[in-house]
C-alpha cells in the first residue's frame, strides 16, 4: 500500500481512522439519547425518585463538562491514540456498569464515571480529524463527521424505544446500556490494529486542580436543584447553593493564578475580557439550556401522562432529528449570506413550535403520537438551524492562537447549559406536576424553553450590533 504521511503521521488508512472515530462519536451520540427514552422505565424499575432521574442525566454531563478540556490535554500529552482507546474501554467499561446497577443511586455513580471517560475519548475524534485530514479532503470528512453527529439523534431516540420495548433476554431498560458494550470493544480492536500513533504536543500541561474545583462548585450549584424537592427544600439547600457561588469565584481566582504561574488554565483568562465572546457564551448559554431539557421533559410527558409505548415514543422524535440534520446541513451556507439572522430564525421557529405544542396539548387531552412528531419536526429544524452555526459565530472573534481555548469553553458551557436545564427545568416540571397536574407542568416547562430562547436571541442580537 502508498504510504502517505502527514506531519509525521501515516495517513495511508485515512478513511478507515475516521470510520473508527466517527463510530466512537455515534456511540457517544447514541447514548445521550437512547438513555431519555429509557428514562420512565428505569424510574419504575429502580423505584427512584425524580430527583434520581434527572441526576441520571445531569451528573453525566457535568462530568463530561469539567474534564472534556483536560481529556484534550492528555491527548496532546500522551498522543490521541492511547487516549482515545484508554477513553473507549472506560466508555465501555462504566456502560456495562450503568447496565447492571441496581439502584437509582448506583446508576448516578456509574454515570457520573462514564461522563468522566466520555471526556477522554470525545476530544480525540475531532482531534484526529484535524491532524489526518489537512488537504482537499478535509470537507468530505468533517461533512461524514456532521452526518454522523445528526444521525446519532434520530438513531438514539428509535434504538431506545425498540430495546426498550423488546425486553431482549428480558433486560428491559438495561440493554440501551449494554448495546455499548460490542460496538465498544470493535472500536478498540480495530482501533489498536488501524490508528497511526501520533506525535506528543510539547509544553501541554493539565490544570487537575481547576478541573476538580469547577465540578464541585458545579455540583454545588446544581445538585439542589436536583434533590430539593426531595428533601422539602430545606434552608441548607441554600448554603449550599451560595457555597458553589463561592467555590466558582474560587474557581476564576485559581485559573488567574495558574496563569500567572506561567501553567495553562482550564480557562483563556484573557477570553473573559472578549465582551463580544462572552455575549456569544452566553448565548449559547440559554440556548442549550432548552436543549437536552426539552427532549427530557416531554419523554417524561409522553410517557407517563399520555401513556405513548417507549417504542413509538422513541419513533416521535425521528423526524425531530431528520429535519434537524436537514437544517444543519444548510444553514451553513444560509449563514453565509444572511449571518446571524439565520440563528434568529431559528430561534423564531423554534418558539412557534412551543407555542403549538402548548395549543395542541390544550387542545386535545390525549394528541396522537403522529400529531406530536409533526409539531416536533418542526422544533427540530429551528434548532438546526441554530445548533450547527452557533460555534463557528460565538468563536468568530477568537484569535487563531486562543482557538483552542474558545472552543473547549464553548463546550464546556454548552454541557453545563445542557446539565443545568435538566436540573432546573426538570425540578420545575416534576414540582408542578406533584401539586397541580402533568399539563400544566408542560405548560411551565414551555414557557421557561420559550423565556430561555428569547433570552439567546436577545444576547445574538447585541453581537449583531457590535
Amino acid at each position: 500500500m502508498h504510504q502517505m504521511v502527514t506531519g509525521g503521521v501515516d495517513t495511508s488508512r485515512r478513511w478507515w481512522v475516521l470510520a473508527i472515530v466517527v463510530a466512537a462519536q455515534f456511540m457517544f451520540g447514541v447514548d445521550a439519547f437512547v438513555v431519555n427514552v429509557a428514562i420512565p422505565t428505569i424510574a419504575i424499575d429502580l423505584h427512584a425518585t425524580p430527583a434520581q432521574i434527572e441526576s441520571v442525566i445531569a451528573i453525566y454531563l457535568i462530568a463530561y463538562a469539567t474534564l472534556i478540556v483536560t481529556g484534550g490535554r492528555l491527548g496532546d500529552i500522551l498522543g490521541t491514540k492511547p487516549v482515545f482507546l484508554a477513553g473507549v474501554l472506560g466508555f465501555t467499561a462504566t456502560s456495562l456498569w450503568c447496565a447492571l446497577a441496581r439502584s437509582g443511586p448506583e446508576l448516578i455513580v456509574a454515570r457520573l464515571a462514564q461522563g468522566a471517560t466520555a471526556a477522554l475519548m470525545v476530544p480525540q475524534v475531532l482531534a484526529t480529524l484535524h491532524l489526518l485530514f489537512a488537504d482537499e479532503a478535509r470537507s468530505r470528512a468533517f461533512g461524514i463527521y456532521g452526518i454522523a453527529l445528526g444521525l446519532a439523534g434520530a438513531a438514539g431516540f428509535a434504538l431506545g424505544g425498540v430495546l426498550v420495548t423488546l425486553d431482549l433476554a428480558h433486560l428491559g431498560w438495561r440493554s440501551v446500556f449494554l448495546v455499548n458494550v460490542p460496538f465498544g470493544l470493535a472500536i478498540i480492536a480495530a482501533g489498536v490494529k488501524i490508528m497511526p500513533s501520533v506525535p506528543r504536543r510539547p509544553g501541554t500541561r493539565l490544570d487537575v486542580s481547576g478541573a476538580l474545583v469547577l465540578f464541585v462548585g458545579l455540583l454545588c450549584l446544581i445538585g439542589p436543584l436536583l434533590f430539593g424537592h426531595d428533601v422539602h427544600w430545606a434552608p441548607w439547600l441554600w448554603l449550599i447553593m451560595v457555597a458553589g457561588v463561592a467555590i466558582i469565584a474560587a474557581f476564576l481566582r485559581l485559573e488567574r493564578n495558574v496563569a500567572r504561574r506561567g501553567g495553562m488554565p482550564l480557562i483563556d483568562i484573557a477570553l473573559l475580557s472578549d465582551s463580544r465572546f462572552m455575549r456569544g457564551l452566553f448565548a449559547a448559554f440559554f440556548f442549550f439550556l432548552a436543549n437536552l431539557s426539552f427532549y427530557f421533559v416531554m419523554t417524561v410527558f409522553m410517557q407517563k401522562t399520555l401513556r405513548i409505548p417507549p417504542l413509538q415514543a422513541g419513533l416521535v422524535f425521528v423526524p425531530l432529528a431528520l429535519t434537524f440534520v436537514v437544517a444543519s446541513r444548510h444553514s451553513g451556507a444560509r449563514a453565509k449570506h444572511r449571518g446571524m439572522l439565520v440563528l434568529i430564525e431559528g430561534c423564531m421557529v423554534q418558539m412557534a413550535a412551543l407555542a403549538a405544542i402548548a395549543l395542541l396539548v390544550s387542545q386535545i387531552e390525549t394528541p396522537s403520537a403522529l400529531a406530536l412528531s409533526l409539531v416536533l419536526a418542526v422544533f427540530g429544524y429551528g434548532q438546526g438551524l441554530v445548533m450547527a452555526p452557533l460555534s463557528s459565530v460565538v468563536l468568530a472573534t477568537v484569535k487563531p492562537a486562543a482557538a483552542g481555548a474558545g472552543s473547549g469553553m464553548y463546550g464546556t458551557t454548552a454541557q453545563i447549559a445542557n446539565a443545568a436545564g435538566v436540573a432546573a427545568i426538570g425540578a420545575a416540571f416534576f414540582a408542578i406536576e406533584a401539586s397541580r397536574s402533568a399539563q400544566y407542568a408542560l405548560f411551565a416547562a414551555l414557557v421557561m424553553f420559550a423565556l430561555s430562547i428569547m433570552t439567546c436571541v436577545a444576547f445574538l442580537s447585541r453581537m449583531r450590533r457590535a
